[in-house]
């Protein structure tokens, strides 16, 4: 049997952990919004067309904010499509996923939604097909009182009060040469500054997170970071990166350790923020850059290609096509787990993050039109870690062996993060280990821990093998009790091979 040894301490922090990074994603891709979040013939869809089935897990995730609406749908948005009248709205083609737009779900009715969801909202601006005075003239619109053409305009279309956005993206993954108005660092840099700079003259109390690298691997990582710090210094508050992972055929050690690979990213990116802001001085006005997470997940890249984009390039143009609709099984749940607890240790610089997508694109939420929606696997580790994850973040490691990976080296058998708020520490372990289960001690580390309680576990369900997924027909893979013991001051607990748990402490 495996051991492993996790070493509590209460005063040993990282830093404060923002609600924030317990974000998600809903772009105007796929069945994301129409079919998923709206679909007005369902028998739970409110007077507005959202479904009530859908809500409801919504607040259960637990999810406190929401990008929106892309994705690389907003680098080819005009936002004035998207508001007044329906039935005057215009219906356009939405050249980044090959669909039809009908704009039925408009910048109003997803306000309205997302705060029945008690989600604050993160805008996107559209900074591939236009630029600085589209983006001040959504913002006017959003958050003016009244008195001027836009806000007495929105104030017309219903909304008498601003709708106070603070969260604004500066476009999306402008690094990609799949992006609508791909450019080069100086580029968007340049073009970041002068929309951040007419963004502020409209309203100082934004919050602007310029787009960092879209990937680890792209070829243009570092320095697209460091260029764009240079050319917007000052002006914005947060610098983006986007990290999804995949098992690879043979090489399901390596997706295990994916949180290994989320760790190092978000730490070169810290460095090299440090690096800038640093060099730059008073350039800087103050401001430390967070990093901003803002689309993460297990995706199945190499499946969409195969699968999905040939048909979704050459075929017909329709309203919400079937694209990346992932199925997830309980070593993706594992992975997202892992994740979740990068995100938890890098709180002193990880100031917010976005689960993408929300509903059926790569998401915790499934619908179809004639059934209840489902929580997928990924579902649990995301709503468990959001309403147990509070206060500050500790620094905290697993004493324990290693296991081989091809893209990481050797990394630990279990993955752990923990926070703390008031007399109780939360705790969240990974087992990496797809075959063996391991002995787990919780140790104090100034004195003996006095209990544990609400300990549970996500892992293969007995009967079934690491491929079970959850269907809108049955749901075997969910939480169930974790057994746990505390023995001469110390909490012992066995994890299941391939498995995430979370349970609460209390120290002396």
């Amino acid at each position: 049997m495996t051991h492993a040894r996790i070493r509590i301490d209460p005063t040993d922090v990282v830093g404060d952990l923002s609600p924030r990074v317990f974000g998600t994603f809903v772009e105007h891709m796929g069945r994301c919004v129409y079919g998923g979040i709206h679909d007005p013939q369902h028998p739970s869809a409110d007077a507005d067309g959202f479904r009530g089935d859908v809500l409801a897990l919504v607040r259960e995730l637990g999810a406190t904010v929401v990008r929106y609406p892309g994705g690389n749908f907003v680098s080819g948005f005009r936002w004035e499509d998207s508001v007044g009248p329906r039935e005057e709205r215009p219906v356009r083609l939405d050249a980044a996923w090959h669909s039809i737009e009908t704009n039925q779900v408009g910048l109003h009715e997803f306000a309205g939604w997302a705060e029945r969801a008690g989600l604050e909202v993160m805008m996107a601006v559209n900074l591939g097909t236009r630029g600085a005075a589209e983006a001040a003239q959504l913002l006017e619109y959003c958050n003016h009182p009244g008195g001027t053409a836009l806000s007495d305009q929105r104030r017309a279309n219903g909304a008498a009060d601003p709708f106070g956005f603070r969260l604004w993206c500066l476009g999306n993954e402008m690094d990609g040469d799949w992006q609508i108005g791909h450019k080069t660092a100086h580029e968007y840099g340049r073009l970041a500054a002068e929309t951040a700079r007419l963004m502020r003259f409209v309203d100082p109390t934004v919050e602007l997170v310029a787009a960092g690298s879209s990937s680890a691997d792209q070829p243009t990582f570092g320095e697209w970071e460091r260029e764009v710090v240079r050319l917007t210094a000052g002006l914005v508050d947060h610098v983006s990166l986007h990290a999804y992972y995949e098992e690879k055929p043979g090489d399901l050690a390596s997706f295990l350790a994916a949180g290994v690979g989320l760790d190092r990213y978000i730490e070169t990116v810290a460095a090299i923020l440090d690096e800038e802001e640093a060099a730059l001085g008073e350039r800087m006005q103050g401001r430390r850059l967070g990093i901003s997470v803002d689309e993460w997940n297990v995706w199945y890249l190499d499946r969409f290609n195969e699968q999905d984009k040939e048909p979704l390039l050459t075929g017909a143009w329709n309203v919400a096509p079937r694209i990346i609709e992932d199925e997830y099984a309980v070593a993706d749940a594992v992975v997202v787990g892992s994740l979740l607890n990068s995100l938890v240790r890098h709180a002193d610089r990880v100031t917010m993050a976005n689960q993408a997508q929300l509903v059926n694109v790569i998401a915790p939420i499934r619908t179809e039109p004639d059934a209840a929606a489902w929580r997928q696997t990924i579902f649990w580790p995301f709503a468990v870690t959001a309403a147990r994850a509070r206060g500050a973040a500790l620094r905290v490691a697993a004493e324990c062996a290693t296991v081989p990976t091809d893209a990481y080296g050797d990394v630990p058998v279990v993955d752990v993060a923990a926070t703390t708020a008031g007399d109780r520490v939360e705790v969240f372990c990974v087992n990496r280990d797809p075959e063996n289960p391991v002995e787990v001690t919780l140790a104090g580390a100034h004195g003996a821990l006095r209990g544990a309680h609400d300990a549970v576990v996500l892992t293969v369900p007995d009967g079934h093998d690491r491929f079970v997924t959850n269907t809108r027909d049955a749901q075997p893979v969910g939480l169930r009790e974790l057994d746990v013991r505390v023995e001469d001051g110390e909490v012992r607990l066995t994890l299941p091979a391939l498995s995430w748990a979370a349970l609460g402490v209390v120290p002396a």
